[in-house]
């Protein structure tokens, strides 16, 4: 079986039925290629160039495995002047063709929403990046940082892609242009410039030679320290990186760093892990990059899964962006306060490393700003007051001096500026639970070694808790006192044999 038939990346459908006219006999979780490729030799669906050959670019196209109503093929079909369509017969086969809301599908396949603009915000250069261009094709908008636009090609056109301007240029060359040269000798001359982001369209796209020209000419220049690679080709067609080639030209330059494009956990597939491991083996990093997309990820669930998911192939999630105000992209784009509660449930509840940092890429030129909820709720000349995932609010003294407030009597938040506690601990918490089991547990393990001189004790198996020592264990927390209970009806049962000599 191919990798193709053994990806375990979809959720449970809600009935079987038939895909395209074929009876799914495989249990969900199992995705095959769409019946119009079933029978292609794994040989040919492993080749990007036989991928990129048989890619679907048109509505015509698009018609023969996905429903539309004659109104959505009438907008379709008006939306093919303004952007370009391709979508990687791999790609495609992981869009559930009977889900027009499949998340896989609202990134590839147009929408007649792309037609709307209602609150008139949307823009063709959201982030003037063509403003802070000195040269052709390079931004230079962070003092150590430039942006290299190498091509307008990708090997699929995302739907809500912020550069759609210049990927709707139609046509492409193989030759090093001026232009080219232009933007090599600009980063060659500010040696301010410490880390170059070839981007695109998607760079790996490039014939190889071409290519080349620009990672070797960049990793060159001795003040360049890092050579980013923007690119979407480990998610909308790996098999481009099956090219040894490709991957040797890459690693060579030492200085590369891979910034990939996952959204959505089902485009983390065998095939998807396989590059990502290629790269990292050959010494390149690997940083992902994810946008915040309606009816895609916008959704706690998704997003920890998401994020779970690129740790496991040894990803790091890098940036999370708010979608852009670019043409045709509105209807992916959620509000703010949704991304800030997306953050609120990864921040604590997940490792560190599956956390990216929420940004919005601001609009005149002003660059990535970071949003994240507020963890600091309060502030005095002596301390500041911090909150935890869990709701729990910390006094912290940054600075080792004597305390300059004199007390007074007060509550909440202010109790803690005022230096006569230290915390207010949420109740019932998962930890604090924890907590009380340990203390449980513990207190079983003294009274094991003591003798067996409280015989009420050991016939109930619950050892005694003097008064000035709360359980903290109320009646709504059956489940708590249950497994507490068991932990001493242990220890009282050891002791019992000890005892008795058993």
């Amino acid at each position: 079986m191919s990798e193709s038939d053994q990806r375990a990346a979809l959720p449970p459908r809600a009935s079987q039925g038939h895909v395209l006219g074929v009876e799914e006999e495989e249990p969900p979780g199992s995705p095959k290629r769409w019946p119009c490729w079933k029978d292609v030799p794994d040989e040919l669906w492993n080749d990007w160039r036989w991928q990129s050959q048989n890619a679907i670019r048109s509505v015509r196209q698009l018609r023969r495995f996905l429903s539309f109503t004659d109104e959505e093929i009438s907008a379709l079909e008006a939306l093919e002047t303004e952007y370009k369509l391709a979508i990687p017969p791999y790609y495609a086969s992981l869009i559930h063709p009977d889900d027009p809301h499949d998340p896989i599908r609202l990134q590839a396949v147009p929408s007649p929403r792309e037609c709307e603009n209602p609150s008139g915000y949307e823009l063709e250069d959201p982030l003037e990046e063509d403003k802070d261009m000195p040269v052709p094709g390079l931004t230079h908008r962070y003092p150590d940082r430039a942006l290299v636009v190498t091509t307008h090609v990708c090997t699929m056109y995302c739907r809500f892609c912020t550069r759609k301007r210049a990927t709707m240029v139609r046509g492409g060359w193989d030759a090093i242009s001026r232009d080219d040269e232009r933007m090599i000798e600009y980063i060659r001359e500010h040696p301010e410039i410490r880390d170059v982001i070839l981007s695109g369209g998607d760079p790996l796209t490039l014939p190889l030679p071409r290519l080349r020209f620009f990672v070797e000419s960049v990793a060159a220049i001795p003040h360049v320290d890092v050579v980013r690679i923007g690119t979407r080709v480990p998610v909308t067609l790996p098999m481009r990186l099956y090219d040894q080639e490709l991957v040797d030209l890459l690693a060579s330059a030492e200085k590369v760093w891979i910034q990939t494009h996952f959204n959505h956990p089902r485009e983390i597939t065998p095939e998807a892990a396989r590059v990502c491991k290629t790269l990292l083996r050959a010494g390149m990093p690997v940083n992902n990059h994810t946008v915040l997309l309606k009816g895609v990820n916008d959704s706690l669930e998704t997003m920890r899964s998401l994020m779970r998911a690129l740790l496991r192939i040894k990803v790091r999630p890098y940036y999370l962006f708010h979608c852009d105000p670019v043409m045709g992209a509105g209807h992916f784009r959620t509000s703010i306060w949704k991304g800030l509660e997306i953050m609120e449930g990864l921040r604590g509840h997940m490792s560190g490393l599956g956390i990216p940092t929420y940004v919005v890429d601001s609009p005149h030129g002003g660059g990535k700003i970071p949003l994240m909820p507020n963890y600091l709720v309060s502030a005095s000349d002596d301390s500041v007051v911090l909150r935890n995932y869990e709701g729990m609010l910390i006094r912290y003294q940054a600075e080792d001096k004597p305390a300059t407030i004199k007390p007074t009597a007060t509550r909440g938040v202010s109790l803690l500026l005022q230096g006569t506690k230290t915390a207010l601990v949420p109740e019932n918490t998962e930890r604090m639970k924890r907590r009380r089991l340990i203390v449980l547990a513990n207190k079983a393990k003294a009274n094991e070694s003591c003798d067996s001189s409280r015989p009420a004790a050991l016939a109930s198996g619950v050892p005694p808790v003097p008064p000035s020592e709360p359980t903290g264990l109320p009646d709504k927390e059956p489940v708590v006192v249950a497994v507490a209970a068991a932990v001493a009806t242990k220890a009282a049962t050891r002791r019992r044999k000890k005892v008795s000599g058993g």
